[in-house]
C-alpha cells in the first residue's frame, strides 16, 4: 500500500491594471476563512457535474466534505452550458486578480488539461499537466493578444495528491508546491477580455485532446487576490502584490503627467500675471447672487453692509427710539427694522382687519358691524375665541404662522394663543426686540463654546465645531487625545524594533543586536558569519553543512568524528566543509556503494524500486543512474517505459486538424509547439527559441521566435525603461510605456517607447 499525499491545485492571476475588487476587504475575507459568494464560482456546481456527463463518475475523494469525480480514459465532453459559461465569464471578464483552486490526483504519465477557457485555438486561460515531460504549463494570451505559455518543471502526474499554487500578479508569476514557494519569474501580463462564443471545459481541451485521467475535487474560481491563502492559511501575506506595486507605479506616472501639465499651466499663468501687473482690477463682493462693487453699500435684513476689498462687512442697524405725538405710538412696520410712529389702536385695528367689518368712530373706538361670511369652524363654541383685530372667530390653538409671517432668515415663527410671534433659532441673537431679524453668534470669538484641550474651535452657522489638532484622535464632540500608534499597533516598526510614541506620530528604533532604520531591522553578528553561514538573530549564526562554531569558523572533521559513509576498504580524508573516501595506495578496494541504506557491489546493476524505468549501477563506489534505453526490436521491452514501441492501433494519435494520424513516438510541429504522440495521447510544449538580448523585438508573421528590430514603432515587445521619457506635442514629459490621444484628433493614439514617440491611427475609429 503506497502512501497518498494531499493535493490542491490553484492559480492566482492579477493583470497589470488596477483591480476593481477592494483588496483590503478581500484580504479580510481570506484571513477570516470565509469567501463572499459573489466572489466565488463552484465549477462542479456550475457544470452540474455528476451522472449527466459520460466518462465521469463520483468516487471517494481526499476528504468527505465535498464531492470528488473520477475522469476516466474514455470519450467525454465535460463542457459548461451557455448560461453557466456566461455567469462564470461575467465574474472573470476584465478582472485583474483571481484564483483557480482544485484538488487533483493525476495518473502517472498522463498529459491532460485540468481547466480550459478558450475559443477555437485561442486559449485565454488553460492549466495543463504533462506527465510525459514532468511539466506544469499555464497557457494564456497577453494584453497584446499574443499566445503565451509558461512552463514549470514539476511532476504532478504521479498518482499522488499534491498541493500546488501558480500565482500571476501584474508582471510576476510565482509557483508554490505544498505551500512552499519554488519559482518566481517576470512574465507578460495576461488579457482577461473574453469574446463571444468562449467555452469552458473541465478535464480536457476539447472532445479529442488533452484528456485528464484521475480524480478532481474542490475546483473553484475566486475573484480576489492571493486567494490561495484560504487553502494555505499559514502563508501570511507580508508584502503587497505585484499588482499593488504596479498600480502604485502607474499612479505615480499619472501624477507625474498631471504635475507636468500643471507646471505648464502655471508657467502660462505667470506670464499672464506679469502682463497684468500694470492693470487695475476692481474687487467686488457677491452676496446671495447679487454683485456689489467696491465701497458700495446695501441693507441686508437689519444690517448695513459695505463691500471693502472684496469682503462684505456688515453691522446691525442702530435704531433711535421715535418720539410719537399723543395720537400715535411706536410700532414695527413690515419690511422695516426700526419702530415707527403709528396711529392709535383704532386705526391700527382697522388696518389689520381681515375684512372691512369694523370702522373707527368719532370717539376713536371700534364699532362692529355685521361680519362678512366667515369660514365654518370645526371646534365647539366654547373653544372659539374673538380677537380684537379680526372679524371672524378662531379656534383655540389656531396656527397663525400658516397665514404668513414677517420672520426673516434665522428666525422662526411660533404660534401663540392670540397670534404669531418671531423667535431667533438656537445659535442666533435678535437684531430687534421682536426677533424678526437675527444674526449668528460666534461662540468661538465670544468664548461661548465647550472645546477642550487638543482642539481648536471653528464657528459654524448657529453652532460651532471642535477640530482635533494634527496627530490627535477624537474622544467626544468637545475633546481629543493623542493617538498612540504604538499601543494600537498602527505603526510601521519592524518586529525586531521598539516603537516610541511621539506627539502627532511615532518613531522606531531597532532592538539591541539588530541594525537598520527601525522600519527594517536585521540581526547583527559581531565579526559576521564565516564559510557561508547566515546570521538569524543577534550573535547567532546558522552554519552550512560541514562547519560549526559561533561564527562557523571551524571545519567539522567528519573522519575523526566518524560522521562519514566511507566503506571499510577506503580511507577517509577530511576536506574543508566535507570529506573524501580514497582507496589506499597498493590496496585493492572493492568499490562497493551504499544506496538506500543497502550495500551495492561494484558493477552491480539494479532497477529503482520507485521508478521501474530507471536503471542504476555501482561503479567504483559511485552510484550512476540513467533512464532505461528503449529497444523496440526487443520483444520483452517494457511498453510502460517505452511507449514509442507500442504497435497497437489504439496507441495512435490524431492531429489537431483531425485529418492525420500518427503512431506512438512520432512528433510534429503545430502552432509554434513541438508535439509528440505517446500511447494515444498528444503532448505539446512550446518550441525553444534562442535568447535575444536587445531593447526592441518583433515576431514576424509566419515565425515563432522573436527577432531584434531597430525601429521601436515596429516592436511587439519592449523592455520599458522609466528613466527614458518622451515629449509630446504640448511639450509635456511622458514616461516610457504611457500612451495618449494626439491633440486635435480622436483616432490617433501615441505611445512613448523608451524615449521614442510612436503614433498610429485606429482604422475602426475613422
Amino acid at each position: 500500500m503506497c502512501h497518498v499525499q494531499f493535493a490542491r491545485l490553484f492559480i492566482v492571476i492579477d493583470a497589470a491594471t488596477h483591480h476593481s475588487v477592494d483588496h483590503f476587504q478581500a484580504w479580510k475575507m481570506i484571513l477570516g476563512f470565509g469567501v463572499d459568494p459573489a466572489l466565488r464560482v463552484d465549477v462542479f456546481g456550475e457544470l452540474r457535474l455528476g451522472d449527466a456527463f459520460a466518462g465521469v463518475s463520483q468516487v471517494p475523494g481526499f476528504h468527505n466534505d465535498t464531492r470528488a469525480f473520477l475522469f476516466q480514459d474514455t470519450a467525454r465532453d465535460v463542457k459548461s452550458s451557455a448560461d453557466a459559461t456566461e455567469r462564470i465569464l461575467q465574474k472573470l471578464r476584465n478582472k485583474k486578480e483571481f484564483t483557480v483552486l482544485a484538488t487533483v490526483k493525476q495518473e502517472t504519465l498522463n498529459s491532460g488539461v485540468i481547466l480550459s477557457i478558450h475559443r477555437s485555438e485561442q486559449r485565454f486561460l488553460e492549466l495543463e499537466s504533462s506527465g510525459q515531460r514532468n511539466e506544469i504549463r499555464l497557457h494564456y494570451r497577453t494584453q497584446g493578444q499574443q499566445p503565451h505559455t509558461e512552463v514549470f518543471p514539476y511532476t504532478l502526474a504521479d498518482d499522488q495528491w499534491h498541493k500546488v499554487s501558480v500565482a500571476l500578479s501584474a508582471s510576476h508569476i510565482l509557483l508554490h508546491v505544498d505551500c512552499n514557494r519554488i519559482y518566481e519569474r517576470v512574465v507578460e501580463p495576461p488579457s482577461m477580455d473574453f469574446p463571444e462564443e468562449t467555452s469552458i471545459w473541465l478535464g480536457q481541451r476539447n472532445s479529442a485532446h488533452g484528456l485528464f485521467k484521475g480524480v478532481m475535487q474542490d475546483v473553484q474560481l475566486l475573484v480576489m487576490p492571493q486567494g490561495y491563502i484560504s487553502q494555505c492559511p499559514d502563508l501570511n501575506r507580508t508584502c503587497p502584490t505585484c499588482n499593488d506595486f504596479h498600480g502604485l507605479v502607474q499612479k505615480i506616472m499619472e501624477l507625474q503627467d498631471i504635475l507636468a501639465k500643471t507646471s505648464s499651466k502655471l508657467s502660462k499663468a505667470e506670464e499672464k500675471m506679469n502682463g497684468l501687473d500694470r492693470c487695475y482690477c476692481e474687487r467686488t463682493c457677491s452676496v446671495k447672487g447679487v454683485l456689489y462693487r467696491e465701497d458700495e453699500s446695501w441693507t441686508d435684513g437689519c444690517k448695513n453692509c459695505t463691500c471693502s476689498n472684496g469682503t462684505a462687512l456688515c453691522e446691525p442697524i442702530s435704531c433711535v427710539p421715535p418720539v410719537c405725538p399723543p395720537d400715535s405710538a411706536p410700532a414695527y412696520v413690515p419690511g422695516r427694522c426700526c419702530q415707527e410712529c403709528q396711529r392709535e389702536i383704532c386705526s391700527r385695528l382697522y388696518l389689520h382687519s381681515v375684512k372691512p367689518c369694523s370702522f373707527c368712530g368719532q370717539d376713536r373706538t371700534m364699532h362692529r358691524v355685521a361680519p362678512s361670511i366667515c369660514p365654518e369652524l370645526n371646534c365647539a363654541e366654547s373653544e372659539q375665541m374673538t380677537l380684537p383685530d379680526r372679524c371672524c372667530n378662531v379656534c383655540r390653538g389656531h396656527d397663525f404662522c400658516a397665514e404668513g409671517h414677517c420672520c426673516a432668515e434665522h428666525s422662526e415663527c411660533i404660534s401663540l394663543e392670540t397670534g404669531p410671534r418671531c423667535r431667533c433659532r438656537d445659535g442666533f441673537r435678535s437684531l430687534r426686540d421682536d426677533e424678526a431679524y437675527c444674526e449668528d453668534i460666534d461662540e468661538c470669538a465670544e468664548g461661548r463654546h465647550y472645546c477642550r484641550e487638543n482642539t481648536v474651535c471653528v464657528n459654524t452657522p448657529g453652532s460651532f465645531m471642535c477640530i482635533c489638532h494634527a496627530g490627535y484622535i477624537r474622544i467626544d464632540d468637545y475633546s481629543c487625545t493623542e493617538h498612540n500608534e504604538c499601543a494600537s499597533g498602527q505603526h510601521s516598526c519592524d518586529e525586531n524594533a521598539l516603537c516610541f510614541n511621539t506627539v502627532g506620530g511615532h518613531s522606531c528604533s531597532c532592538k539591541p543586536g539588530y541594525t537598520g532604520n527601525g522600519t527594517i531591522c536585521k540581526a547583527l553578528c559581531d565579526g559576521l558569519c564565516q564559510n557561508g553561514g547566515t546570521c538569524v538573530s543577534p550573535d547567532t549564526c546558522i552554519c552550512q553543512q560541514g562547519f560549526t562554531g559561533k561564527r562557523c569558523e571551524t571545519d567539522i572533521d567528519e573522519c575523526g568524528t566518524g560522521r562519514n559513509s566511507c566503506a571499510n576498504d577506503t580511507v577517509c580524508f577530511n576536506l574543508e566543509g566535507g570529506y573524501d573516501c580514497r582507496c589506499p595506495h597498493g590496496k585493492n578496494c572493492t568499490g562497493d556503494c551504499i544506496h538506500d541504506n543497502k550495500v551495492k557491489h561494484n558493477g552491480q546493476i539494479w532497477v529503482l524500486e520507485n521508478d521501474r524505468c530507471s536503471v542504476c549501477s555501482c561503479q567504483s563506489g559511485l552510484v550512476m543512474c540513467r533512464r532505461m534505453v528503449c529497444d523496440c526490436d526487443n520483444p520483452t521491452v517494457d511498453l510502460f517505459c517505452c511507449p514509442e514501441c507500442d504497435p497497437r492501433h489504439s496507441s495512435q494519435c490524431l492531429h489537431q486538424n483531425g485529418l492525420l494520424a500518427y503512431s506512438t513516438g512520432a512528433s510534429w510541429v503545430e502552432s509554434c509547439q513541438q508535439c509528440q504522440c505517446l500511447q494515444g495521447e498528444v503532448d505539446c510544449w512550446p518550441l525553444s527559441c534562442p535568447p535575444v538580448d536587445c531593447e526592441f523585438t518583433l515576431i514576424p508573421e509566419g515565425e515563432c521566435c522573436p527577432r531584434c528590430v531597430t525601429d521601436p514603432c515596429q516592436a511587439d515587445t519592449i523592455r520599458n525603461d522609466i528613466t527614458k521619457t518622451c515629449t509630446d506635442e504640448h511639450g509635456l514629459v511622458r514616461f516610457s510605456g504611457s500612451s495618449w490621444i494626439k491633440h486635435g484628433t480622436e483616432c490617433t493614439l501615441c505611445q512613448c517607447k523608451n524615449g521614442h514617440v510612436c503614433c498610429s491611427v485606429d482604422p475602426m475609429c475613422l
